[in-house]
Protein backbone atom coordinates (compact mmCIF):
# COMPACT_ATOMS: atom_id res chain seq x y z
CA UNK A 1 0.00 0.00 0.00
CA UNK A 2 1.08 3.66 -0.21
CA UNK A 3 0.93 5.64 2.41
CA UNK A 4 -1.43 9.24 2.31
CA UNK A 5 1.36 11.37 1.29
CA UNK A 6 2.84 9.19 -1.05
CA UNK A 7 -0.81 8.43 -2.95
CA UNK A 8 -1.58 12.68 -2.56
CA UNK A 9 2.07 12.71 -4.29
CA UNK A 10 1.29 10.59 -7.42
CA UNK A 11 -2.23 11.38 -7.42
CA UNK A 12 -2.48 15.41 -7.48
CA UNK A 13 -1.98 16.72 -11.05
CA UNK A 14 -3.18 20.31 -11.02
CA UNK A 15 -1.03 23.45 -11.96
CA UNK A 16 1.87 23.50 -8.97
CA UNK A 17 1.65 19.53 -8.34
CA UNK A 18 4.68 17.78 -7.95
CA UNK A 19 2.57 15.18 -10.29
CA UNK A 20 1.31 17.78 -12.41
CA UNK A 21 4.60 19.59 -13.48
CA UNK A 22 5.72 15.68 -14.40
CA UNK A 23 3.25 15.47 -16.26
CA UNK A 24 3.24 18.38 -18.18
CA UNK A 25 7.06 17.44 -19.59
CA UNK A 26 5.28 14.81 -21.47
CA UNK A 27 3.32 14.16 -24.65
CA UNK A 28 -0.68 13.67 -23.28
CA UNK A 29 -3.37 12.97 -25.12
CA UNK A 30 -5.45 16.22 -24.76
CA UNK A 31 -8.82 15.94 -27.59
CA UNK A 32 -9.64 13.71 -30.57
CA UNK A 33 -9.30 15.07 -34.03
CA UNK A 34 -12.77 14.71 -34.86
CA UNK A 35 -13.85 17.06 -32.31
CA UNK A 36 -11.89 19.78 -34.54
CA UNK A 37 -12.88 18.35 -37.44
CA UNK A 38 -11.98 20.94 -39.99
CA UNK A 39 -10.07 24.59 -41.35
CA UNK A 40 -12.08 26.99 -39.29
CA UNK A 41 -14.76 24.54 -37.34
CA UNK A 42 -15.96 25.61 -34.30
CA UNK A 43 -13.64 25.61 -31.29
CA UNK A 44 -14.23 23.05 -28.31
CA UNK A 45 -13.56 23.24 -24.93
CA UNK A 46 -10.58 20.73 -23.31
CA UNK A 47 -9.89 20.82 -19.43
CA UNK A 48 -6.75 18.58 -19.02
CA UNK A 49 -4.41 18.14 -16.13
CA UNK A 50 -6.43 20.99 -14.11
CA UNK A 51 -6.51 23.69 -16.97
CA UNK A 52 -9.45 25.04 -18.83
CA UNK A 53 -8.58 25.39 -21.89
CA UNK A 54 -9.89 25.64 -25.83
CA UNK A 55 -9.13 24.36 -28.86
CA UNK A 56 -9.30 25.15 -32.60
CA UNK A 57 -8.33 24.22 -35.97
CA UNK A 58 -7.14 27.51 -37.81
CA UNK A 59 -7.78 28.22 -41.84
CA UNK A 60 -4.46 26.45 -42.29
CA UNK A 61 -5.46 23.58 -41.01
CA UNK A 62 -2.87 24.12 -37.65
CA UNK A 63 -3.98 23.09 -34.02
CA UNK A 64 -4.15 25.93 -31.10
CA UNK A 65 -4.57 25.27 -27.46
CA UNK A 66 -5.20 28.36 -25.64
CA UNK A 67 -6.12 29.05 -22.33
CA UNK A 68 -9.95 29.73 -22.76
CA UNK A 69 -10.39 33.00 -20.85
CA UNK A 70 -9.49 35.94 -23.20
CA UNK A 71 -6.15 37.88 -21.77
CA UNK A 72 -8.01 40.97 -22.27
CA UNK A 73 -10.98 40.65 -19.76
CA UNK A 74 -11.43 36.69 -19.76
CA UNK A 75 -14.53 35.83 -21.52
CA UNK A 76 -14.32 32.76 -22.67
CA UNK A 77 -12.98 31.87 -25.97
CA UNK A 78 -14.78 29.13 -26.46
CA UNK A 79 -17.51 31.37 -27.92
CA UNK A 80 -15.24 33.05 -30.67
CA UNK A 81 -15.05 33.53 -34.15
CA UNK A 82 -12.86 30.67 -35.85
CA UNK A 83 -11.92 32.91 -38.66
CA UNK A 84 -9.17 33.83 -40.87
CA UNK A 85 -6.41 31.61 -39.02
CA UNK A 86 -7.40 33.17 -35.42
CA UNK A 87 -9.64 33.01 -32.73
CA UNK A 88 -11.65 35.97 -32.19
CA UNK A 89 -12.97 36.84 -28.77
CA UNK A 90 -16.68 38.09 -29.11
CA UNK A 91 -16.15 40.89 -26.41
CA UNK A 92 -13.94 43.24 -27.84
CA UNK A 93 -12.47 41.65 -30.36
CA UNK A 94 -9.24 40.16 -29.53
CA UNK A 95 -7.94 37.43 -31.61
CA UNK A 96 -5.19 35.35 -31.31
CA UNK A 97 -2.99 32.22 -33.12
CA UNK A 98 -2.47 28.80 -32.42
CA UNK A 99 0.81 29.96 -30.85
CA UNK A 100 -0.73 32.35 -28.62
CA UNK A 101 0.09 35.55 -30.35
CA UNK A 102 -2.41 38.64 -30.16
CA UNK A 103 -3.34 39.16 -34.01
CA UNK A 104 -5.53 41.84 -33.50
CA UNK A 105 -7.06 44.64 -30.88
CA UNK A 106 -9.72 46.06 -32.57
CA UNK A 107 -11.08 48.20 -29.80
CA UNK A 108 -7.94 50.30 -29.50
CA UNK A 109 -7.06 53.39 -31.30
CA UNK A 110 -5.02 53.15 -34.67
CA UNK A 111 -1.92 52.36 -34.82
CA UNK A 112 -1.82 50.88 -31.36
CA UNK A 113 1.04 48.77 -30.46
CA UNK A 114 -0.59 46.79 -27.67
CA UNK A 115 -0.83 43.61 -28.73
CA UNK A 116 2.58 43.51 -29.23
CA UNK A 117 2.78 43.67 -25.39
CA UNK A 118 0.38 40.50 -24.50
CA UNK A 119 1.06 36.81 -25.19
CA UNK A 120 -1.58 34.80 -24.71
CA UNK A 121 -1.00 31.07 -22.83
CA UNK A 122 -0.69 28.65 -25.39
CA UNK A 123 0.24 24.99 -25.72
CA UNK A 124 1.94 23.27 -29.19
CA UNK A 125 -0.02 20.22 -30.57
CA UNK A 126 0.76 16.76 -32.35
CA UNK A 127 -1.73 15.11 -34.22
CA UNK A 128 -1.41 11.57 -34.66
CA UNK A 129 -3.58 9.29 -35.65
CA UNK A 130 -7.19 10.84 -34.04
CA UNK A 131 -5.31 11.82 -31.51
CA UNK A 132 -4.61 15.45 -30.31
CA UNK A 133 -1.48 15.42 -28.07
CA UNK A 134 -0.55 18.80 -26.20
CA UNK A 135 2.82 19.77 -24.11
CA UNK A 136 2.19 21.29 -21.15
CA UNK A 137 5.49 22.14 -20.03
CA UNK A 138 8.84 24.64 -19.86
CA UNK A 139 8.59 25.29 -23.97
CA UNK A 140 12.35 24.71 -23.91
CA UNK A 141 12.41 21.36 -22.22
CA UNK A 142 10.23 19.94 -24.96
CA UNK A 143 10.39 16.57 -25.89
CA UNK A 144 10.34 15.14 -28.88
CA UNK A 145 7.17 13.17 -29.89
CA UNK A 146 7.95 9.68 -29.23
CA UNK A 147 8.24 7.39 -32.38
CA UNK A 148 6.08 4.23 -30.96
CA UNK A 149 4.84 1.60 -33.73
CA UNK A 150 0.91 2.73 -32.62
CA UNK A 151 1.71 6.16 -34.12
CA UNK A 152 3.03 5.53 -37.22
CA UNK A 153 0.86 2.99 -38.67
CA UNK A 154 -1.30 3.97 -41.77
CA UNK A 155 -4.35 6.09 -40.95
CA UNK A 156 -6.70 3.51 -42.00
CA UNK A 157 -5.77 1.00 -40.30
CA UNK A 158 -6.58 2.61 -36.83
CA UNK A 159 -9.52 3.64 -34.82
CA UNK A 160 -9.81 5.51 -31.39
CA UNK A 161 -12.48 6.47 -29.02
CA UNK A 162 -12.90 8.52 -25.75
CA UNK A 163 -14.83 8.88 -22.63
CA UNK A 164 -15.08 10.21 -19.21
CA UNK A 165 -13.93 8.53 -16.43
CA UNK A 166 -15.58 9.50 -12.86
CA UNK A 167 -12.42 9.12 -10.85
CA UNK A 168 -8.75 9.63 -10.26
CA UNK A 169 -6.29 8.90 -13.53
CA UNK A 170 -4.23 6.54 -11.63
CA UNK A 171 -7.33 4.04 -10.85
CA UNK A 172 -7.87 3.50 -14.44
CA UNK A 173 -4.17 3.35 -15.50
CA UNK A 174 -3.65 0.60 -12.89
CA UNK A 175 -6.67 -1.68 -14.30
CA UNK A 176 -4.32 -1.60 -16.92
CA UNK A 177 -1.39 -2.83 -15.42
CA UNK A 178 -2.95 -5.73 -13.69
CA UNK A 179 -3.47 -9.20 -15.60
CA UNK A 180 -4.95 -11.31 -12.86
CA UNK A 181 -8.32 -9.52 -13.19
CA UNK A 182 -8.89 -10.26 -16.55
CA UNK A 183 -9.89 -13.93 -14.71
CA UNK A 184 -12.30 -12.38 -12.81
CA UNK A 185 -13.80 -8.79 -13.89
CA UNK A 186 -13.75 -10.42 -18.23
CA UNK A 187 -14.69 -13.92 -17.29
CA UNK A 188 -17.65 -14.77 -19.33
CA UNK A 189 -19.03 -18.45 -18.93
CA UNK A 190 -18.13 -19.97 -22.61
CA UNK A 191 -14.64 -21.42 -22.58
CA UNK A 192 -13.68 -19.47 -26.50
CA UNK A 193 -10.24 -17.62 -26.82
CA UNK A 194 -8.11 -16.75 -24.13
CA UNK A 195 -10.96 -17.27 -21.79
CA UNK A 196 -10.04 -20.71 -21.27
CA UNK A 197 -6.74 -19.78 -20.45
CA UNK A 198 -7.25 -17.07 -18.35
CA UNK A 199 -9.75 -19.78 -16.27
CA UNK A 200 -6.97 -22.59 -16.15
CA UNK A 201 -4.51 -20.16 -14.23
CA UNK A 202 -6.38 -17.20 -12.32
CA UNK A 203 -2.99 -16.99 -10.03
CA UNK A 204 -0.05 -16.00 -13.03
CA UNK A 205 3.38 -15.29 -12.50
CA UNK A 206 4.41 -11.88 -12.89
CA UNK A 207 7.86 -10.61 -14.06
CA UNK A 208 8.08 -6.48 -14.41
CA UNK A 209 11.19 -4.17 -15.76
CA UNK A 210 11.82 -0.94 -15.94
CA UNK A 211 12.63 -0.02 -19.38
CA UNK A 212 13.47 3.44 -20.88
CA UNK A 213 9.48 4.28 -21.83
CA UNK A 214 8.38 2.78 -18.57
CA UNK A 215 7.69 -0.09 -17.21
CA UNK A 216 7.28 -3.89 -18.98
CA UNK A 217 4.67 -6.02 -17.26
CA UNK A 218 5.01 -10.21 -17.91
CA UNK A 219 2.11 -12.54 -16.93
CA UNK A 220 2.74 -15.88 -17.35
CA UNK A 221 0.13 -19.10 -17.10
CA UNK A 222 0.35 -22.54 -17.38
CA UNK A 223 -0.81 -23.74 -20.41
CA UNK A 224 -0.60 -27.52 -19.70
CA UNK A 225 1.87 -30.06 -21.16
CA UNK A 226 4.80 -27.73 -20.71
CA UNK A 227 3.63 -24.99 -22.64
CA UNK A 228 2.63 -21.36 -20.86
CA UNK A 229 0.77 -18.38 -21.98
CA UNK A 230 2.60 -15.12 -22.04
CA UNK A 231 0.84 -11.46 -21.49
CA UNK A 232 2.77 -8.55 -22.27
CA UNK A 233 1.90 -5.24 -21.31
CA UNK A 234 3.67 -2.03 -21.25
CA UNK A 235 3.07 1.14 -18.72
CA UNK A 236 3.99 4.13 -20.99
CA UNK A 237 5.12 7.08 -19.30
CA UNK A 238 3.62 9.06 -18.09
CA UNK A 239 -0.72 7.88 -18.28
CA UNK A 240 -0.77 4.81 -21.06
CA UNK A 241 -0.41 1.53 -21.04
CA UNK A 242 -0.37 -0.92 -24.18
CA UNK A 243 -2.35 -4.09 -23.93
CA UNK A 244 -2.61 -6.76 -26.18
CA UNK A 245 -6.14 -7.01 -27.58
CA UNK A 246 -6.92 -7.77 -30.86
CA UNK A 247 -7.34 -10.05 -33.50
CA UNK A 248 -4.35 -12.18 -34.80
CA UNK A 249 -2.90 -11.87 -38.74
CA UNK A 250 -2.23 -14.30 -40.99
CA UNK A 251 0.50 -15.91 -39.50
CA UNK A 252 -1.28 -16.39 -36.25
CA UNK A 253 0.00 -13.60 -33.58
CA UNK A 254 -1.43 -10.85 -32.39
CA UNK A 255 -2.41 -8.17 -35.47
CA UNK A 256 -1.32 -4.84 -33.25
CA UNK A 257 -2.89 -4.02 -29.78
CA UNK A 258 -4.32 -1.16 -27.88
CA UNK A 259 -3.20 1.72 -26.25
CA UNK A 260 -4.90 3.16 -23.50
CA UNK A 261 -4.30 6.80 -21.94
CA UNK A 262 -5.80 7.96 -19.08
CA UNK A 263 -5.12 11.84 -18.78
CA UNK A 264 -6.02 13.72 -15.85
CA UNK A 265 -9.15 15.95 -16.61
CA UNK A 266 -8.61 16.91 -12.65
CA UNK A 267 -7.71 15.28 -9.49
CA UNK A 268 -10.89 13.74 -9.51
CA UNK A 269 -11.93 12.90 -13.63
CA UNK A 270 -9.80 11.82 -16.56
CA UNK A 271 -10.31 11.41 -20.44
CA UNK A 272 -10.02 7.50 -21.15
CA UNK A 273 -8.57 7.70 -24.85
CA UNK A 274 -8.57 3.97 -26.52
CA UNK A 275 -6.15 3.41 -29.19
CA UNK A 276 -6.20 0.65 -31.22
CA UNK A 277 -4.49 -0.47 -34.75
CA UNK A 278 -4.57 -3.40 -36.64
CA UNK A 279 -0.82 -4.21 -38.81
CA UNK A 280 -2.25 -6.31 -41.54
CA UNK A 281 -5.67 -4.22 -42.38
CA UNK A 282 -7.56 -1.98 -42.22
CA UNK A 283 -10.06 -1.49 -39.52
CA UNK A 284 -13.70 -2.42 -39.49
CA UNK A 285 -16.79 -1.38 -37.83
CA UNK A 286 -16.48 -4.42 -35.83
CA UNK A 287 -13.24 -3.04 -34.22
CA UNK A 288 -14.71 -0.03 -32.89
CA UNK A 289 -17.51 -1.83 -30.99
CA UNK A 290 -16.57 0.29 -27.53
CA UNK A 291 -18.35 3.59 -29.54
CA UNK A 292 -21.77 1.96 -29.11
CA UNK A 293 -21.48 2.31 -25.13
CA UNK A 294 -20.17 6.28 -25.30
CA UNK A 295 -22.80 8.56 -26.09
CA UNK A 296 -23.44 12.52 -26.95
CA UNK A 297 -20.43 14.11 -24.82
CA UNK A 298 -17.94 11.56 -25.04
CA UNK A 299 -20.21 10.37 -22.15
CA UNK A 300 -21.19 6.24 -21.05
CA UNK A 301 -24.31 5.21 -21.69
CA UNK A 302 -23.58 2.41 -18.66
CA UNK A 303 -22.53 4.45 -16.35
CA UNK A 304 -22.59 4.69 -12.18
CA UNK A 305 -25.89 6.32 -12.07
CA UNK A 306 -28.22 3.61 -13.93
CA UNK A 307 -25.71 0.86 -12.18
CA UNK A 308 -23.16 0.29 -15.29
CA UNK A 309 -27.19 -1.20 -16.79
CA UNK A 310 -26.03 -4.80 -14.91
CA UNK A 311 -28.05 -7.58 -15.42
CA UNK A 312 -28.46 -9.78 -12.29
CA UNK A 313 -29.82 -12.40 -14.56
CA UNK A 314 -27.00 -12.03 -16.83
CA UNK A 315 -24.13 -12.39 -13.89
CA UNK A 316 -26.11 -15.67 -12.89
CA UNK A 317 -25.62 -17.09 -16.62
CA UNK A 318 -23.58 -15.26 -19.56
CA UNK A 319 -20.58 -13.54 -17.39
CA UNK A 320 -18.94 -12.87 -13.79
CA UNK A 321 -20.27 -9.40 -13.96
CA UNK A 322 -23.61 -8.86 -15.98
CA UNK A 323 -22.34 -6.21 -17.74
CA UNK A 324 -22.52 -6.30 -21.31
CA UNK A 325 -18.34 -5.15 -22.49
CA UNK A 326 -15.04 -4.75 -21.12
CA UNK A 327 -15.60 -0.44 -20.74
CA UNK A 328 -17.85 -0.85 -18.48
CA UNK A 329 -16.32 -3.69 -16.26
CA UNK A 330 -13.41 -1.45 -15.97
CA UNK A 331 -15.40 1.79 -15.28
CA UNK A 332 -17.51 -0.04 -12.55
CA UNK A 333 -14.20 -1.33 -10.74
CA UNK A 334 -12.41 1.80 -11.10
CA UNK A 335 -15.30 4.39 -10.27
CA UNK A 336 -16.98 2.42 -7.64
CA UNK A 337 -13.33 2.94 -5.64
CA UNK A 338 -14.31 6.60 -5.12
CA UNK A 339 -13.16 9.88 -7.33
CA UNK A 340 -9.73 9.98 -5.51
CA UNK A 341 -9.36 6.13 -3.19
CA UNK A 342 -7.15 6.29 -0.43
CA UNK A 343 -4.38 3.70 -1.33
CA UNK A 344 -3.35 3.72 2.19
CA UNK A 345 -6.30 1.26 3.57
CA UNK A 346 -5.63 -1.17 0.76
CA UNK A 347 -4.34 -5.01 1.60
CA UNK A 348 -1.82 -5.44 -1.49
CA UNK A 349 -0.77 -9.45 -2.49
CA UNK A 350 1.02 -11.30 -5.23
CA UNK A 351 -1.00 -10.37 -7.89
CA UNK A 352 -0.50 -6.59 -7.51
CA UNK A 353 2.85 -7.06 -8.26
CA UNK A 354 3.01 -4.71 -11.70
CA UNK A 355 0.53 -1.98 -10.09
CA UNK A 356 3.64 -1.94 -7.27
CA UNK A 357 6.11 -1.69 -9.93
CA UNK A 358 3.99 1.28 -12.00
CA UNK A 359 3.88 2.89 -8.52
CA UNK A 360 7.59 2.79 -7.63
CA UNK A 361 8.00 4.33 -11.14
CA UNK A 362 5.99 7.05 -11.03
CA UNK A 363 7.44 8.01 -7.32
CA UNK A 364 10.75 7.51 -8.46
CA UNK A 365 10.27 9.71 -11.39
CA UNK A 366 8.21 12.59 -9.95
CA UNK A 367 10.93 12.89 -6.92
CA UNK A 368 13.71 12.82 -9.55
CA UNK A 369 12.23 15.64 -10.88
CA UNK A 370 11.71 17.45 -8.07
CA UNK A 371 15.49 17.03 -7.13
CA UNK A 372 16.31 18.57 -10.15
CA UNK A 373 16.81 15.45 -12.44
CA UNK A 374 15.21 15.20 -15.94
CA UNK A 375 12.01 13.34 -16.86
CA UNK A 376 12.48 9.42 -16.84
CA UNK A 377 11.38 7.84 -20.67
CA UNK A 378 11.66 11.25 -22.62
CA UNK A 379 13.84 11.49 -25.65
CA UNK A 380 15.58 14.40 -27.89
CA UNK A 381 17.81 12.98 -29.86
CA UNK A 382 16.20 11.89 -32.95
CA UNK A 383 18.28 8.78 -33.84
CA UNK A 384 17.72 7.43 -30.04
CA UNK A 385 13.82 7.96 -31.52
CA UNK A 386 12.58 4.60 -31.75
CA UNK A 387 9.92 2.42 -29.43
CA UNK A 388 9.51 -0.38 -31.02
CA UNK A 389 10.48 -2.66 -28.23
CA UNK A 390 7.51 -1.21 -26.30
CA UNK A 391 5.21 -4.42 -27.95
CA UNK A 392 2.86 -6.40 -26.74
CA UNK A 393 2.20 -9.98 -26.65
CA UNK A 394 -0.52 -12.82 -26.01
CA UNK A 395 0.77 -15.91 -26.87
CA UNK A 396 1.18 -19.25 -25.75
CA UNK A 397 5.14 -20.41 -26.12
CA UNK A 398 6.98 -24.05 -25.74
CA UNK A 399 8.53 -23.85 -22.17
CA UNK A 400 8.62 -20.96 -19.54
CA UNK A 401 11.43 -18.78 -21.37
CA UNK A 402 9.49 -15.45 -22.30
CA UNK A 403 12.46 -13.31 -23.45
CA UNK A 404 14.44 -16.03 -25.44
CA UNK A 405 10.70 -16.38 -27.79
CA UNK A 406 10.50 -12.39 -28.35
CA UNK A 407 13.69 -11.38 -28.49
CA UNK A 408 12.73 -7.60 -29.55
CA UNK A 409 11.60 -7.02 -26.44
CA UNK A 410 14.30 -5.27 -24.69
CA UNK A 411 14.82 -2.75 -22.12
CA UNK A 412 16.15 0.43 -24.41
CA UNK A 413 15.84 1.56 -27.64
CA UNK A 414 16.82 -0.71 -30.50
CA UNK A 415 18.59 2.22 -32.53
CA UNK A 416 20.37 4.01 -29.36
CA UNK A 417 22.14 0.34 -29.05
CA UNK A 418 23.12 -0.19 -32.36
CA UNK A 419 24.53 3.25 -32.34
CA UNK A 420 26.40 2.69 -29.34
CA UNK A 421 27.94 -0.37 -30.91
CA UNK A 422 29.17 1.19 -33.67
Amino acid sequence: MLSKQENELITRAGPGTPMGELMRRYWVPALLSEEIPAPDSAPVQVRILGEDLVAFRDTQGRIGLLDEHCSHRGTSLFYGRNEECGLRCIYHGWKYDVEGNVLDTPAEPAGSQFKNKVKHPAYPTHEANGIVFAYLGPPEKSPLFPSHEWASVASDHTYVTKCLQECSYLQGLEGECDSSHLSFLHRTFSLDGEQSLYQRDSAPAYETEDTDFGVRLIALRSAGQGKTYVRVSSFIQPVGCAVPVGSRGPDGRLDGYEVHFYTPADDTHSWRFDFGFRRSRAVTEKDVHRRLVIGPGYQRIPNAANHYLQNREKQRTVNFTGMDDFLSHDSCATESMGPLYDRSREHLGTSDKGVIAVRRYLLDAVKALQAGGEPAANVTDPVQNDFRHADCINQVIEGEDWRAAFPHLRRSRMVAETVGAR
